[in-house]
């Protein structure tokens, strides 16, 4: 890993807030991912499951977390399965964590080798009545691969039928939609190697410039500061390539009189930073570039405003659209009639704004949360990112920052960012 290490404590705060949520004699098991094959004897770079790794720090493959509150052995009640490093793997992959520094990395003391799996969980579950799983139910799930924690799942069902299983997305889905102090620093390192590469960019753009271009700008910039890259496919649309709204290519050369919309975040220590920002490219904003700019500004500002503790996300989406409904009237894009006459199901606002405005952030780009009508909590993280598109005018607008609710309103982590009209066009005529 190209991160400094984490504090163990963030990880053990972690795990005692989940195991208060199990039921007595239970046990839960969390599985690395796998490493995904590219062909012949290839691999993508290997991305940790978010919820071992949150739980535990562990950040290597083929690893498992098994957490047994009511153990009857003190040294069982957590536990961590690794591979047994040997001087093979040391020489063609590098040494995996030894028992000592899997200690480091997460607090935990009892750490067996693989090898040691079915011994261990035969002892394990002669005392369990209850074993919670990891269901990959995650609400945005639509990856139709089986994952390595799907295959043990079916593995360890058919050699404990008799057991009751549980499923550990209801209290992960609300633990981790809170996050604790250690997270948001490590969220707020993620922002800040963000901003950094934004204003790289900032100072690169110019008439001529390709997207793929200032892509690799922001590559330098996240890897030199211990990022391992982009923490989502970066977006980076100049003119029409704007409303697309997941527009990946970033093959086109931007041009004088243009927009370029940048949806761009790094990652640091697995936790991840979900950025827009758009800039002009000749440094300047036309009138009706800085016309549409600027509404998009004045309903992200009230958006962020509306998110509060005790604010329901459903009741806030509709809000947000309300305002967003008089920007486009202003802007002459939809009538007072169109939205005197409009679907409930699809308002008129929608014709340019389709998405929705917030999503929980955090290990994963779009975290775990409540989207349940329960409450907003004071250490939700979210994601604010209104957008205006316009096809036919070969614009499209939208601005993201990340936030952090706190008892009397938010904390803004990507605020180093400029947004302000003033302070882009004064950063861009400071090019060299």
């Amino acid at each position: 890993m190209k991160y400094l290490p984490l504090k163990s404590a963030l990880f053990v705060e972690n795990r005692a807030r989940f195991t208060a949520t199990m039921a007595p004699r239970s046990l839960a098991i969390f599985h690395s991912n796998d490493l995904y094959p590219t062909g012949a004897d290839g691999t993508l770079p290997f991305k940790q499951a978010s919820d071992i790794y949150w739980l535990s720090g562990v950040d290597q493959e083929e690893s498992v977390l098994v957490l047994f509150p009511n153990a009857a052995k003190p040294e069982q009640r957590e536990m961590l399965f690794l591979t047994e490093t040997n001087a093979h793997i040391a020489v063609w992959e590098g040494a995996k964590l030894d028992k000592n520094q899997a200690f480091d990395v997460s607090g935990i003391k009892t750490v067996y080798w693989l090898q040691e799996w079915d011994r261990v969980m035969k002892e394990l579950m002669s005392q369990t009545e209850h074993v919670y799983l990891v269901t990959e139910e995650h609400l945005r799930r639509n990856n139709p691969v089986e994952t390595r924690t799907m295959r043990l799942n079916k593995v360890l069902k058919s050699a404990y039928p008799h057991h009751h299983y549980k499923r550990s997305a209801p209290a992960l889905n609300s633990l981790r939609a809170v996050k604790t102090q250690d997270e948001v620093e490590v969220m707020q390192m993620a922002a800040d190697i963000t901003a950094a590469g934004y204003d790289r960019v900032l100072r690169f753009l110019a008439p001529g410039v390709t997207e793929y271009e200032l892509e690799a700008e922001f590559t330098h910039e996240f890897l030199r500061r211990r990022s391992r890259g982009f923490a989502y496919t970066p977006i980076i649309g100049s003119g029409p390539n704007a409303c697309v709204l997941h527009y990946i290519e970033n093959n086109q050369m931007c041009q004088d009189g243009e927009l370029v919309l940048f949806d761009v975040g790094a990652e640091y220590a697995n936790y991840t930073c979900d950025v827009t920002r758009c800039f002009p490219v000749s440094g300047t904003f036309t009138p009706r570039q800085r016309q549409v700019y600027e509404a998009v500004l004045r309903v992200e500002k009230a958006a962020m405003d509306l998110l509060r503790p005790g604010v329901v996300l459903a009741d806030y989406h509709v809000q947000v659209g309300e305002c967003m409904t008089a920007e486009l009237i202003q802007l002459g894009l939809i009538t007072q009639a169109e939205v005197d006459n409009q679907d409930p199901a699809w308002p008129a606002y929608k014709k340019y704004f389709m998405h929705g405005t917030s999503h929980y952030l955090g290990v994963d780009v779009h975290d775990y949360g409540l989207w349940d009508g329960s409450p907003i909590q004071e250490g939700m993280v979210f994601t604010v990112e209104p957008g205006i598109y316009i096809p036919e005018e070969g614009l499209g607008v939208r601005i993201e920052d990340d936030i952090v609710i706190t008892k009397e309103g938010h904390i803004n982590l990507t605020r180093a960012i400029p947004k302000e009209v003033a302070d882009i066009e004064a950063a861009m005529a400071d090019r060299a």
